[in-house]
């Protein structure tokens, strides 16, 4: 008995040292994502030739899988400068990037030895345009992360076929569908092999289940080769961080990592009759959301088949990187904010949590700002990215009862962004705040 209590407590002790190592290795694996907080999406394939919805188009019976495959005869990329990409998105202020490397139609952007379908192979394009990319990436010092769909519905071994019919039941041909598990394991490995990306971007999951999928296995294939690579959600659970799209979580998520991942207008790829763009004001104030819930933000541009960025989407990410470049300090290696009842709009906190940030999308009513039940002793407040000192206030504060009083501060015109301002509030100490009803006088 002696020896299997001393067994158990054995095995005990090593499960805790392996959890804990695997803890501090995920910790080490996600330290540069945490910090990097925005990035940016290219989606390029051949749905930019005729603009249209990327893959999507065809497996929905918009128009037929071969009028969509048609494009390939268009896409030429004669203007495709991977450097001048790399350039704008370094200065957007994105530390990564993630680009299509292959989405749901099955055309790789590089030249693949896995299958026949790829620019190279299919397009007048006739070279690979994934390598040039990711070299850039590489020399700009950027983090660089690729997207890969591992449904594909092109490839004559994958079941589904549109929304409305199917090639066959996985159940009924396990030997066909193994086959393509074997397919996404060896284009996994190519991308994997040549260009060690820090971070794989799955999509298309829904259809399969993780078992289906060996994801398991994929996800070890990738992590043998570079233990560091970050995995999004979207291959069945198995990955690091969640990744919501478009909408903008109302509450912070459950998940330490996550990325909303956003289109400027309401198009992936280059789809030029959506003009519906939003406007430089509106996606940055989407970032600072998700910054004040500990979130990144995936920026979307659509090249044109040519390889042409749009003057809209330039326009943006000009003006994101005036924005960030006059900020840093308040974006990156920030964490989560302070709950919203305690000061109307957005805030970060420094590491330490004794910097308070605070973005101010909006021109305050009377030049004043209000923070509620700050305990802490406020040392000063100045505004980001010029330096401007401010003056400060506190009303309602009792010296016979515990609660804090309403902190006001000044924020005269002139120092306004016109975007959005930010002041930063350095406090005595790691932030503290009053979560109480308040009281009532007992004695005076």
């Amino acid at each position: 008995m002696k020896k299997f209590f001393t067994t158990l407590i054995v095995c005990i002790v090593l499960s805790n040292l392996s959890f804990a190592q695997t803890q501090a290795d995920t910790l080490r694996r996600m330290a540069w994502f945490e910090e990097a907080k925005l990035g940016i999406f290219i989606h390029w394939g051949i749905y930019a030739v005729d603009g249209i919805s990327e893959s999507w188009s065809f497996y929905n019976n918009y128009l037929p899988y071969d009028q969509y495959m048609k494009q390939c005869k268009g896409f030429k990329a004669q203007n495709y400068d991977p450097q001048a990409w790399v350039k704008l998105i370094k200065e957007s202020g994105a530390r990564y990037t993630v680009i299509t490397s292959k989405h749901h139609d099955g055309v790789a952007l590089w030249d693949t030895r896995a299958g026949n379908l790829s620019v190279k192979k299919s397009t007048p394009a006739r070279r690979d345009v994934l390598t040039p990319f990711c070299n850039a990436v590489r020399q700009a010092g950027l983090k660089l992360g690729l997207y890969y769909s591992l449904l594909d519905w092109s490839h004559t071994d994958y079941p589904n076929w549109t929304r409305t019919t199917t090639r066959y039941a996985i159940k009924d041909d396990t030997l066909r569908w193994q086959r393509f598990v074997d397919f996404n394991s060896k284009q996994l490995a190519e991308l994997s092999e040549r260009y060690n990306p820090d971070l794989f971007w799955f999509d298309g999951d829904w259809e399969q289940t993780a078992q289906d999928w060996h994801a398991a296995d994929l996800v070890g294939q990738l992590r043998k080769a570079n233990p560091d690579v970050v995995i999004n959600s979207r291959i069945q659970g198995y990955g690091d961080y969640a990744t919501p799209e478009q909408g903008v979580p109302t509450q912070r998520p459950k998940d330490r990592w996550w990325e909303l991942c956003m289109t400027m207008n309401d198009s992936w790829g280059y789809q030029p009759h959506d003009t519906n763009f939003k406007t430089p004001h509106m996606l940055l104030r989407t970032f600072v959301d998700c910054l004040s819930m500990g979130g990144n933000m995936l920026l979307d541009i659509g090249p044109r088949a040519d390889g042409s960025i749009p003057e809209e989407e330039i326009a943006i990410l000009k003006e994101f990187g005036r924005w960030t470049s006059k900020h840093a300090e308040a974006i990156y290696q920030t964490r989560a904010g302070i709950p919203t009842q305690f000061f109307q709009g957005y805030t970060t906190l420094s590491p330490d949590k004794s910097t308070l940030y605070l973005y101010l999308p909006y021109r305050p009513g009377d030049n004043t700002i209000e923070i509620k039940g700050l305990i802490n002793k406020v040392n000063r407040v100045w505004v980001v990215g010029n330096g401007t000192m401010l003056p400060y206030k506190v009303y309602n504060k009792n010296y016979w009862s515990e609660v804090p009083g309403n902190l006001y501060i000044t924020v005269p015109e002139n120092v306004l962004d016109e975007q959005i301002t930010v002041l930063a509030v350095l406090l005595d100490g790691p932030i503290k705040l009053y979560a109480g009803a308040g009281q009532v006088i007992s004695s005076n």
